[in-house]
């Protein structure tokens, strides 16, 4: 659908913009400053509004930091039923937004809102970035190495969350993964990183094959070194797939090329929809220990290598077992 728009290239300043899949626009407004713009919001996967309320503030802010760049402001989304659900509710989601904005180092600055059926939150964010210190998903190189900042299958327990009765150690567990900032991003260029993205709704192969192609790669990824939610291995024999977990591994299957011996669950994992996931890294091979040593001391929630970029056949994934 995008096609049909103008893709703003007549304007020199226009950095990153509709013509590529990068996580957030980008326009230079100085020689050595760019602004970082991007939006998200989505209905409630919690029942707790506050916890909402941090999840979806993280989840925008991710697409800041996964360019490396820094938030300074943001304004907040807001449909809600206000003469279905009480008003404190939307208190609750709009207080837990604005101490994730407080702890990225941002300021919320305003916002909108509309009366609406069913609850919806996020932030439409700002940030600036040096435009030498872009991080684009098409700048991978073969050689780079893989690295993960968060486990995947956020997908597969938030779905048996709506669905079932989930241990509140399960709901605690993923709604604390869900809320980390990917607050590291801004200082992925200083270990030699041009390429990073946040994981989120087109799942891992999803936005994995977004820098595969963009970067004319191709990707290798061990399916067993991909830190996986135990619980969602648990749910995910169960069938608790989301909708949109399924259509991502439609859309990626053609480009995918999976080994006998990955097993179906994992496949299907793989693909899940997450929402607010960690960074995907494409690190130059030398500074992959360093990297890792840095991310262990800033506590991600992950710093597993979970596989390398290749030559090519451009815009191809390999799942070994």
């Amino acid at each position: 659908m995008l096609r049909h728009l103008p893709p703003g290239i007549g304007d020199p300043n226009v950095i990153v913009g509709l013509d590529t899949p990068d996580d957030a626009g980008v326009y230079r407004i100085a020689d050595d400053v760019a602004l970082v713009q991007t939006v998200d919001f989505f209905t409630p996967i919690v029942d707790d509004g506050y916890a909402f309320g941090q999840i979806a503030a993280a989840n925008a802010l991710s697409d800041v930091f996964a360019m490396g760049a820094r938030p300074i402001t943001a304004l907040n989304i807001v449909g809600f039923p206000i003469n279905k659900l009480p008003a404190s509710v939307l208190a609750d989601i709009l207080r837990g937004g604005a101490d994730k904005v407080a702890e990225a180092g941002a300021v919320l600055v305003g916002g909108h809102s509309i009366d609406d059926q069913e609850p919806k939150y996020g932030l439409a964010v700002t940030g600036l970035v040096h435009p030498d210190r872009l991080l684009r998903k098409g700048a991978a190189r073969p050689g780079d190495i893989l690295i993960l900042t968060k486990p995947i299958g956020v997908g597969v327990v938030t779905t048996a969350i709506k669905r079932t009765s989930v241990e509140p150690a399960v709901v605690d567990e993923v709604v604390q993964l869900m809320g980390a900032l990917n607050d590291f991003g801004p200082r992925l260029y200083d270990f030699g990183v041009r390429c990073a993205t946040d994981i989120t709704g087109f799942g891992l192969l999803g936005h994995a094959l977004e820098i595969a192609t963009a970067s004319g790669v191709a990707l290798e990824i061990s399916a067993s070194s991909v830190p996986v939610l135990d619980a969602a291995r648990h749910y995910g024999q169960q069938g608790f797939f989301p909708g949109g977990s399924k259509a991502n591994r439609k859309f990626v299957e053609p480009s995918v090329d999976f080994e006998p011996g990955v097993k179906e669950l994992d496949r299907a994992l793989l693909c899940d929809a997450v929402t607010s996931g960690g960074l995907l890294i494409a690190c130059p091979p030398e500074k992959v220990d360093a990297l890792q040593e840095e991310l262990e001391r800033a506590q991600t929630p992950s710093q597993h290598v979970i596989g390398r970029v290749l030559p090519g056949p451009c815009g191809r994934i390999r799942v070994t077992a």
